[in-house]
């Protein structure tokens, strides 16, 4: 797919041998020795890598992409429900079935500017196709720290279309998109899912689609609905498979993905899930305003363990206006700091939501959440602890599908300018200009998740702030404060300060 048409689509998706790891100490090792390494062939045909991500020249910062078939024999899981809440599911093997999927690669060109890490990706699949929101918010860590990212078409959406298994329905995704370079491929259904993630996994370690690298740490990762399709992979299938050296779960509900579904028989996950407690490998979960509130995350949260980690982060929506149009090509020359905190000229993001939604700093949080977790699985360095946002319960939701069960919501606390209390604290909330919030956006759609920025008047601000170089230096202060306690990387916490001396200002010209 050209770039051009990839970002338009990503308009709309954000609506939405083996090598042994070298882990922590003291870790099992990771990747299951008895398992089936899949088929491995490059994609070719067609119009070319179809996925909503970046759109800018990999080339220019010494990368490459690459797409591959791999396929095999899946395995569905399945246990005796009720499952319970905390996260400690004995799951078995249950039937087979064959597969074909892809995965996109983005890697360094050359050996010797690889880290050893691969965050692979659970691609998003709620808009109905494909797309790669972590990569889209974090590209930047990742590009410059020499690792290599995957995407994994793990569900049936993104292959088939929107249908839940092969048999007998036309065919959409991936293979209604461009059967010719697509068509090969095939889903039995997102009970198999899991098995398909795993099998993506042995196919990085065994070296067949990295070119002339090879991984020594394999991260997963995936957002929103991926996320939740994570946390189940946690509890059920990595005490099982050891496939992954650790997990960045990014904006989870409360609850988690079924391990079964139709047309196999339903397992369903409870409402809260939390992680299991004998979790062997490092876990950080990141959530936004929205997820902790809105989506019900509160309900499942967890003490902090030297295996589990997680951030609330305020200030954030579930998605923005930085993933919804400016993160896809962000070469990080400061124009998308420029333009979120350019509070004159708020965006109201892909949708033309009702009101301008959140220009927080989700992407820049997220960055430093990878670069922790790197060094997390790298050595065992932990990450920061995170301060919790503080919240009130709220009214319960159905979430899902009509007739869900209500699930509890959660209502975010928040100071006499607006901006959340507590969570974790960064310049745009500490030195506001604005209210950047997760609360539900208007508009219909998806505009309830890209919550709101609400601009300060030229009243609020010259009352804060004086002058601009008064309002300049707060703003430096926080953000020297962010990149100590480990939230924020030293690249975007100046990138951030150049942007405040330079946007839009009452009273100056």
């Amino acid at each position: 797919m050209n770039r051009s048409v990839r970002r338009l689509l990503g308009v709309a998706a954000v609506v939405v041998g083996l090598v042994v790891p070298t882990g922590i100490a003291g870790a099992a090792p990771a990747g299951r020795a008895d398992g089936p390494v899949p088929t491995v062939r490059p994609a070719t045909g067609g119009t070319g890598t179809n996925l909503v991500s970046t759109s800018f020249d990999l080339g220019s910062f010494g990368y490459v992409e690459e797409e591959f078939v791999v396929g095999g024999t899946a395995t569905a899981y399945t246990a005796t429900p009720p499952l319970p809440s905390d996260g400690e599911w004995t799951v078995t093997p249950g039937t087979t079935a064959p597969f074909a999927t892809r995965i996109v690669v983005i890697r360094p060109a050359a050996a010797r500017d690889f880290s050893g890490t691969v965050f692979q990706e659970w691609l998003n699949v709620s808009a109905g196709f494909d797309s790669a929101p972590g990569w889209t918010l974090a590209h930047l860590e990742l590009l410059r720290s020499g690792h290599v990212w995957v995407g994994v078409s793990a569900q049936a959406v993104g292959v088939q279309g929107g249908q839940s298994t092969v048999a007998g329905i036309q065919a959409g995704g991936l293979k209604g998109a461009d059967p010719e370079r697509y068509g090969a491929l095939e889903h039995p259904g997102d009970s198999y899912s899991y098995d398909i993630f795993t099998q993506a996994g042995q196919a990085v370690r065994s070296g067949g689609v990295l070119g002339p690298l090879r991984a020594k740490r394999v991260v997963a990762t995936g957002e929103s609905q991926s996320a939740t399709r994570l946390v189940t992979y946690v509890d059920a299938v990595q005490p099982l498979t050891r496939e992954f050296d650790g997990f960045l779960i990014h904006s989870r509900f409360g609850g988690a993905a079924a391990l079964s579904q139709a047309p196999l028989p339903a397992v369903p996950a409870p409402v809260p899930t939390f992680i299991r407690a004998d979790v062997g490998v490092p876990v950080l979960q990141f959530e936004t305003e929205t997820d902790v509130g809105t989506l019900g995350f509160a309900a499942a949260r967890q003490d902090d363990t030297r295996r589990l980690r997680t951030w609330e982060v305020a200030g954030t929506a579930h998605a923005d206006a930085y993933t919804g149009s400016l993160g896809f090509g962000d070469v990080g020359d400061g124009r998308a700091e420029a333009a979120l905190l350019d509070y004159s000229n708020p965006s109201r993001g892909p949708l033309n939501c009702s009101t301008p939604v959140n220009s927080g700093p989700h992407w820049a949080v997220l960055m430093s959440a990878y670069r922790h977790v790197d060094a997390w699985v790298r050595d065992g360095t932990l990450p920061p602890r995170s301060p919790r946002l503080e919240v009130t319960a709220g009214p319960t939701a159905s979430m899902g599908a009509p007739g869900s069960p209500p699930v509890p919501t959660f209502v975010v606390t928040r100071d006499a300018a607006g901006n959340a209390v507590s969570g974790i604290r960064t310049p745009i909330v500490d030195v506001p200009r604005a209210v950047v919030s997760g609360e539900p956006n208007d508009g219909g759609s998806f505009c309830r998740l890209f919550g709101r920025t609400v601009p300060f008047t030229d009243a609020q601000v010259q009352a804060a702030y004086p002058t601009r170089e008064a309002y300049v230096r707060a703003f430096t202060r926080s953000a020297r404060r962010a990149v100590q306690a480990g939230f924020l990387l030293a690249p975007e916490a100046e990138r951030m300060q150049r942007a405040v001396g330079t946007v839009p200002f009452p009273g100056s010209s």
